[in-house]
């Protein structure tokens, strides 16, 4: 099985003050983390390609069918086994029919991209969760201290530092699990994927939180998996506000030290 990391020969240089010549220089081993395709079928049908870091390949399968809204439960999907390393196939409990369908509006969609109030209005009616109406509160000192858990948890990161993190959290700071990937989509398809298997859909009262920023699809995601609160240490984008604004969704940004920018969502916060 592909691992996680690799390792590669770098030259490690320290600039000097001024011009001309580096202070230092000097060879040194190196850890990557490693990015690989994983092709997702739906009954040995090719669906979609995503760049990942190997690892809980099944579950993010499971996830990316779940952020799609294809599947609700594990009773959804027959069965999910990879044919090699890098392709994992989906058996919908539908048949061949059903994931025929399916790779026609997937295809559709992919190509379309997101674009505006439509789109926004269609990913509402996919979601079958009404997160509006979760009554979670979180205090700001819970928050706060997220990303430091989240961080102490991150094992692939602190050796390599190039794999973003997703973490799923209690309204009291308990971690309940965590995936690293490449790509910061991936590692949330990574746990809402887990959950789904798990029958832990929707993820009422939980808190997701995300390295980096929180864009649109991440928004959508946890929308789609029922996740009332959505917090990142970096910025949001417009559209990711908009679209947990109208959900009825708390999305937190900045979250940095004691100091954090709610965007939505603010009754949630016990203050």
């Amino acid at each position: 099985m592909t691992g996680r990391t690799a390792r590669r020969r770098v030259l490690r240089v320290q600039a000097g003050n001024g011009a001309g010549a580096p202070r230092e220089a000097g060879p040194r081993a190196d850890l990557l983390a490693v990015e690989e395709p994983l092709e997702i079928r739906l009954n040995g049908a090719a669906l979609t390609v995503t760049m990942r870091t190997p690892g809980d390949d099944i579950d993010l399968a499971a996830g990316f069918l779940a952020a799609e809204g294809v599947v609700a439960s594990p009773g959804d999907i027959a069965g999910i086994r990879m044919c090699d390393e890098n392709v994992a196939d989906v058996t919908l409990a539908g048949g061949a029919a059903a994931a025929e369908g399916l790779r026609r509006n997937f295809l559709t969609t992919s190509a379309c991209g997101v674009c505006g109030k439509d789109s926004i209005d269609a990913i509402r009616v996919r979601a079958r969760y009404d997160v509006s109406a979760d009554l979670v509160r979180v205090s700001p000192a819970v928050l706060a201290s997220l990303p430091g858990r989240l961080r102490e948890a991150q094992r692939v990161f602190a050796s390599t530092g190039g794999l973003h993190a997703a973490g799923l959290f209690t309204a009291e700071g308990t971690l309940l699990a965590l995936r690293e990937d490449v790509g910061r989509h991936n590692a949330v398809d990574k746990l809402i994927g887990r959950a789904l298997q798990d029958g832990h859909l929707p993820l009422a009262g939980r808190v997701l939180l995300v390295s980096g920023r929180t864009s649109f699809e991440l928004a959508q995601k946890a929308l789609v998996a029922g996740i009332p609160v959505l917090a990142a240490v970096s910025a949001p984008s417009s559209l990711a506000v908009e679209l947990a604004e109208e959900a009825g969704m708390t999305l937190v940004g900045f979250l940095r030290g004691t100091t954090m920018n709610v965007y939505t969502g603010a009754h949630r916060l016990s203050v």
